[in-house]
């Protein structure tokens, strides 16, 4: 004889595996439905809005002082421009005095400087900055790198001599030396593919030249 059993009612819900804790073995949850995130629109539309009140607080409590292109009465510029690799510097050169041309700078108003090399475009800008007869200098030079570490002190003091003269004469002094790793990227940004980097340094020296005449003075 057998006594018997009383029947227990069996758990709802997936069994317990052996050994580990019930709620370790409970299903996870399903993934977030793609209907439920946001869309790249929405994330745009939403950046843009919450940049809406900035932009326009900025708009309404602060002015903005900026240079212009077209207001070039009366502006007086110099470039220096180094002889040193002068099938470069040329070449540049012709670039920024078309530029100023293209935005109505008068022949009269430009000096163009001629110095040895790079090295000496700094203390000549001083010089001109200083004089006080010009409103921005232009800088233009190239320096191509060789087997020496000549490429590298003369690179790093053209670029420092002439931030150095226009925070010390207090005009604006344009840099546009060139620094290369051989004569194909040169002549590619002296007109080549690349453009014309004395146009584009012509161009930055007009605008800061109109800073500093109409707003900074």
């Amino acid at each position: 004889w057998r006594p018997h059993r009383q029947h227990r009612p069996r758990p709802r819900g997936p069994p317990p595996s052996r050994g580990y804790p019930t709620r370790l073995c409970a299903r996870p949850e399903p993934p977030p439905s793609r209907s439920r995130l946001p869309t790249p629109a929405a994330l745009v539309a939403d950046a843009r809005a919450s940049r809406l009140p900035v932009v326009a607080a900025a708009a309404a409590g602060h002015q903005r002082l900026m240079g212009s292109l077209t207001n070039t009465e009366g502006l007086r510029f110099a470039v220096v421009v180094a002889r040193f690799n002068e099938i470069v510097t040329n070449l540049l050169l012709q670039g920024a005095l078309e530029a100023f041309e293209r935005y109505s700078v008068k022949a009269e108003n430009i000096t163009v400087v001629s110095v040895p090399g790079s090295f000496e475009i700094p203390v000549a800008a001083q010089k001109l900055g200083k004089s006080g007869k010009y409103d921005a200098i232009l800088c233009i030079g190239a320096v191509i790198r060789g087997d020496t570490t000549h490429y590298d002190a003369v690179a790093n003091s053209a670029a420092s001599g002439v931030l150095n003269a226009g925070l010390s004469a207090g005009v604006p002094c344009v840099f546009g030396v060139l620094t290369c790793d051989d004569m194909d990227q040169a002549l590619n940004r002296a007109g080549g593919k690349a453009g014309n980097k004395g146009a584009e340094t012509a161009i930055t020296a007009i605008e800061m030249a109109s800073l500093f005449r109409h707003h900074l003075a």
